[in-house]
Formats: C-alpha cells, sequence, structure tokens
C-alpha cells in the first residue's frame, strides 16, 4: 500500500523507482563490533578540556559511545525514514534517491529542499513532519522534494573518471524537478552548501523561479551562510552591535573553525580514508560540528542517527568533494561576485548561531532580496533546530513571491 502524498503531478516525465531503507543484519551487526573494538586516544590535556576548545573530548565521546552500544536503536530510525514516501531516479548515471510530500492540489507550489554538509535528508524530516500533520494530500499547498546529493547517503557517488561540482550538483538537480514534473518552475531552499547549490540553479535554471537561503555561509563553497567579503560602499558605522557580532563570529569562525574545511578541500583522499577507517573517527570529525555548530544542543539520538546513517551508506568520502572548489581561494568570493547575483526573488532566513550572520546590508548587495527575517534562536542546523521557523519563513516567502513570478 502507498504511503499518503506520494503519488507524482500528472506532469511527471518519469516513473521513479520506490524506496525503502532497509539495512542487512550483518551490517548493522559490523558496526557494533568496530564501535567496540574501536580504540581511543589515551588523555591528554587538550583532549581534557571542558569547555572542548580544542576539539571533542574523551568523556563525550566515550558517553556517545556507550549509548550508541546500549540505547541507540537504528530500527527506530529507519521506521522514521520510511514514513515518507521516498524514490530513486537515474540522472546522468547518478542514481538519485529524494523524499517528497506531493500534493493533490493542481496549484501545489513547488518547493526543493537542499541539505549540505553534515548534513543529509534527514535535516528536514521535522519540516515534512509538521506539513503532513498540518495538510492532507488533497489540502498540502506545495510539493516538498528533498533530494540527497550525489556522494550523500542513498544516492550513489559522482563520477569517477571527472570532476564534479556545485555546478554539476544544481544540473542534475534541475534536471531531477522537471522530470517529476515541474518544469514550468519552482522554489530552492538551501542549507551549507545547499545555498550555493540553490544560489547556482536560481541563477542558471529557468525553471528555478526564486530562491530563499536559510543564511549560512556563502563564501567560497557557500552553504547557508554567505561568506563573502564585506561590500563596497558599507561601511562599519553603518552596522548594529548585533550585526557587528555576527561578523566577529564569522572571523572567529574563520581563525579558528576551518581547519576541517581545509583538510576537506587539499586532501580530501586522506581524511576520506581515515575517517572510514572507524566508526568513533566518523564520530568525533562529525559530531564536533553537531555540538559546536548549534545554538541549543541537539540530542544524542539526533546525533547518532546521522552518523549512523553516514557510516551505513559510506557518504563521508563520497560526499566531500565540494570543499576542493575553495582552494586555491577563488579572488573573489562567490557571493561577491557579479556572475552569482540573484536577479529573481530571494528571501534569507538569518539566524544567530549559525557560522556567519552577516548583516542584512550586506547580503542584499547579492541578490534581489525581498524577504528577511531575523530570528532570535537558532544556528547552522536550522531544519533541526528551528523546524517551525524555518517552515513559517518558506511558507511566507512563497506566499509572497510565487503569485508574482508565476502565471495562474
Amino acid at each position: 500500500m502507498s504511503l499518503p502524498f506520494s503519488s507524482l503531478p500528472p506532469t511527471a516525465k518519469i516513473v521513479p523507482t520506490p524506496f525503502t531503507v532497509s539495512i542487512p543484519k550483518q551490517q548493522l551487526d559490523d558496526l557494533e563490533t568496530l564501535i567496540r573494538l574501536s580504540k581511543l586516544a589515551p588523555h591528554t590535556y587538550e583532549n581534557s578540556q571542558l569547555n572542548s576548545k580544542y576539539g571533542v573530548t574523551t568523556d563525550w565521546l566515550v558517553t556517545m559511545r556507550d549509548l550508541w552500544l546500549r540505547s541507540y536503536k537504528w530500527k527506530a530510525s529507519e521506521n522514521r525514514m520510511n514514513s515518507f514516501p521516498q524514490w530513486t531516479t537515474e540522472i546522468e548515471g547518478i542514481t538519485i534517491h529524494f523524499l517528497g510530500l506531493f500534493s493533490e492540489r493542481k496549484d501545489a507550489t513547488p518547493i526543493l529542499l537542499i541539505h549540505g554538509w553534515p548534513g543529509s535528508f534527514l535535516e528536514f524530516l521535522p519540516i515534512l513532519e509538521i506539513f503532513r500533520n498540518q495538510y492532507t494530500p488533497s489540502t498540502l499547498p506545495y510539493h516538498l522534494i528533498v533530494p540527497s546529493l550525489p556522494g550523500y547517503t542513498f544516492s550513489s557517488g559522482p563520477p569517477l573518471d571527472r570532476n564534479f561540482g556545485t555546478q554539476d550538483i544544481a544540473r542534475v538537480l534541475d534536471q531531477l524537478m522537471r522530470n517529476i514534473g515541474f518544469e514550468s518552475g519552482y522554489v530552492a531552499q538551501g542549507g551549507d552548501i545547499g545555498s550555493r547549490i540553490a544560489r547556482e540553479l536560481v541563477v542558471d535554471y529557468e525553471s528555478c523561479k526564486a530562491d530563499i537561503p536559510q543564511i549560512r555561509w556563502n563564501l567560497t563553497f557557500k552553504v547557508n551562510v554567505v561568506f563573502m567579503k564585506q561590500p563596497v560602499g558599507i561601511t562599519d558605522d553603518s552596522l548594529s552591535d548585533s550585526e557587528k557580532l555576527g561578523i566577529a563570529r564569522m572571523t572567529e569562525f574563520m581563525a579558528l573553525g576551518s581547519g576541517y574545511a581545509t583538510e576537506h578541500g587539499t586532501r580530501p583522499s586522506t581524511i576520506g580514508h581515515v575517517i572510514s577507517s572507524s566508526p568513533m573517527a566518523l564520530l568525533a570529525w562529525v559530531g564536533e560540528k553537531f555540538l559546536e555548530w548549534v545554538d541549543d544542543p541537539l540530542s544524542p539520538e539526533h546525533i547518532l542517527e546521522s552518523i549512523t546513517l553516514y557510516w551505513l551508506t559510506e557518504t563521508f568520502p563520497r560526499a566531500i568533494y565540494t570543499y576542493r572548489q575553495n582552494y586555491p581561494p577563488p579572488p573573489i568570493p562567490a557571493a561577491n561576485s557579479p556572475r552569482w547575483y540573484v536577479k529573481k526573488p530571494m528571501g534569507f532566513s538569518s539566524f544567530p548561531r549559525e557560522l556567519a550572520p552577516l548583516p542584512r546590508s550586506w547580503i542584499q548587495t547579492t541578490g534581489n532580496l525581498v524577504f528577511w527575517e531575523n530570528h532570535p534562536k537558532g544556528g547552522h542546523f536550522a531544519a533541526l533546530e528551528q523546524p517551525e521557523a524555518l517552515k513559517t519563513d518558506l511558507t511566507k516567502f512563497v506566499e509572497q513571491v510565487w503569485p508574482t513570478i508565476v502565471s495562474p
């Protein structure tokens, strides 16, 4: 029996293959064995600092290892994923996995929700759940599509015989949206690397009508942050104290928190092998981001669910390829470049504990900013941390711009 919201629109050009998450027991047993056998580093001054100044602590890793072995249940996560309709389809020789809530309404607005690193489709399950509880297939005002980017979770990796980057991802995702029936138009929302992809979609593809990044970073490899240089003509005197604090947060992150990105961008093969050697190594490397890049802490279950999914699908070494686009750094960050100026309507949701919560005056130099919302709480994983707030922004933005850019 098919799940609710699983009927693609009659304009779809393809019949994607229904997908169910089902990890073999042997693979789960192997993971448990590796967790038990993984050796942790000896105690050091650095890994004993309670403020985690130098990274994750030994105590945190020991606690999380115990929870992973004793209380976390993958089956519960699997059931939650499978409560949403999922499919796979082939585009350019790449298997693309995606979730969706499809409306039966002819006037429903298609919205593409794009995750980043170290995220996955899991980020958007809370928002999808809100929509699913609020509407029925006959009343849902939107089609909500959540793809797994090439290399992530149940999507296959990028080609082995040629380079592949965010512009290639954008091309594949645009083809996905057109294949499933939205050639006449759709809205793109992105977090982390997803915000860079959303910008490329809205700039280069006619079907993408509008863009609502949630402000992560949009500097060189962009995410939902818009890492960018101070625009010409905007002085510090024009900024509020809170905006100056946001710039200081970005500066601190670039100085003390971006080492992982340098490794991803310059030695992806090496770090890919290292992190793939042990589930505890993956927990330390990725878990650090789930601890540091948030406002209120995520639950251990959320962190373990994401780490387990990454491990079981061998996502880490296949998913860090986009960082290479930043090395060597381009002379002009993409957000500052006229090439990537967004002429179509653009919206922005700003969260205070984002990695680069930059001023509105900066962001509006990067595109046709018609919607802006400041939030009192939230960080880099806003879809997980503040799903209701992000959902509200998204619907307000669509209600504001969609009738003006698409003929009834």
